[in-house]
This record gives structure tokens, sequence and C-alpha cells, in this order.
């Protein structure tokens, strides 16, 4: 079954949660909605999310902290929703790293197409296609089933993965130690969406290695060739 971009959305308000939740719902999004950061790194913990919205002004722990936190375990898309008395937040957070901020109030219909265009870039893509016939692939000390996008280590213990990280890691596991230059992983993970000039691959590629490599700042799996591109460096054997 086809699966939709899995987004996380985080805003103390209600009255802009609920109706927001329900017009992403609506426009083709699955939505997980946390009334702060601690309900927020709960969700992060148990699913594999797409894409995160991030209001900044939060009791507890505000946005700019919980922003900060994802940006250090990965490269998840996050858009930040502030008020318009809050531009110097606004630019700590895209130092940060937040991909784009909405102001409040702010139309729906326009954070949708921010939405879209972030995830084009970043390779999530608008829908999770279906799967092939389910398949299995091993390689080092991993298991990635495809049926249902389980990825498993050597210790039994399952790794998410969002719609970008299967689509890269799928990419190579199924061309093992074949050089892949940024082109042709655009067209095998987008199906050129993205601007050919766009450089989110290599944001792509860090973050897998996050996940797969014992090592991901001396990469043993997915090895960078200078001038070529990125190649998977391991066996690869289907069952």
């Amino acid at each position: 079954m086809a699966q939709k971009p899995h987004i996380l959305l985080v805003d103390d308000e209600r009255s802009i949660r609920d109706p927001l939740t329900s017009f992403l719902q609506k426009n083709g999004y699955r939505v997980t909605a946390a009334p702060d950061a601690e309900h927020a790194r709960r969700a992060l913990g148990a699913n594999a999310i797409d894409l995160l919205i991030l209001d900044i002004m939060m009791p507890g722990e505000d946005g700019l902290s919980l922003c900060r936190h994802v940006r250090e375990k990965g490269d998840m898309p996050i858009i930040l929703l502030t008020a318009r008395s809050e531009e110097t937040d606004r630019i700590v957070g895209l130092e940060m790293g937040a991909d784009d901020y909405v102001v409040k109030p702010f139309s729906p219909r326009e954070l949708v197409a921010r939405i879209k265009a972030i995830m084009r870039r970043a390779g999530a893509g608008n829908i999770r296609e279906s799967a092939p016939p389910a398949r299995a692939f091993r390689f080092g000390d991993w298991s990635l089933n495809t049926d249902d996008w389980t990825l498993t280590g050597a210790d039994g213990v399952a790794i998410p993965l969002s719609t970008a990280d299967y689509r890269l890691l799928l990419a190579f596991l199924e061309r093992p130690r074949q050089v892949l230059t940024r082109d042709q992983l655009l067209d095998l993970t987008q199906g050129r969406e993205a601007n050919p000039f766009d450089r989110a691959i290599d944001n792509q590629i860090s973050r897998l290695r996050r996940k797969i490599e014992p090592d991901p700042k001396s990469p043993s799996l997915v090895k960078t060739v200078w001038g070529g591109g990125y190649m998977l460096s391991a066996d690869v054997m289907r069952t």
C-alpha cells in the first residue's frame, strides 16, 4: 500500500494545531501533532518523520532548542512557525539549519506549497510510491526488508527510515559497488523533480551514513568517490 509523507506538527496553540492537522491530512499527508517539545521528542523517537513543522515560541523547551536537537541528529526538513515580532529568532533558526519559516497568521495553502517544495529538494517527494514485491537485502551487518521498509542491524534493532532514506538506500542496494553520480541519484530517488544543481543529495547521504555507518565521519559502506559521486562498498545478497 502506498504511504503518505509523515509530518510532525509541533505547536502549543490548539486553535492552530487541530485545524492545521486536518488541513494537512486532507492534502495527502499523515500528521502527528504534538503540543510541546517533550511530546515531539517522543514522536521523533517512535516514528520515521519526513518533515517537522515547529513553532518557535512554546512553554518549556522552545522551538529553537528542539530545532537544534533535531539538526544535530540529522537533516530532516524543518519549517518554523513564527510571529512577526520574532525576526531575530527566525534568523537564528535558519542559522541552526531550519529550511524555511512561515509567519503567523499564515495561509495553510502557502504552507502546503512550501512543504512540497522543501520535500522535493530533500528527496522525500509527495507520496511514497507503492513498494515493489517483497524482497530483502543483506549488506554488512544490515538487512533491509522492502515489504515493510524495516532496516535491521546485527543486534536485531530496527531503524526507522524516512521516504528519502529508503529511496536512497534502495538505489545503492540495487547497484552495489557501482559509482553513482549526484545526477544519477537524483534521477533514481526523485525522478528529476529537483533542480539539477540541487546539492540536497549530499545532505541525504550524510543522514543515511549516520544511520548505517559505525563511524559516519569515516564511512566504510557508502563511500565518496571524488570527482565521481558515491558508491556502496559492500556485497549485497538478495533473498
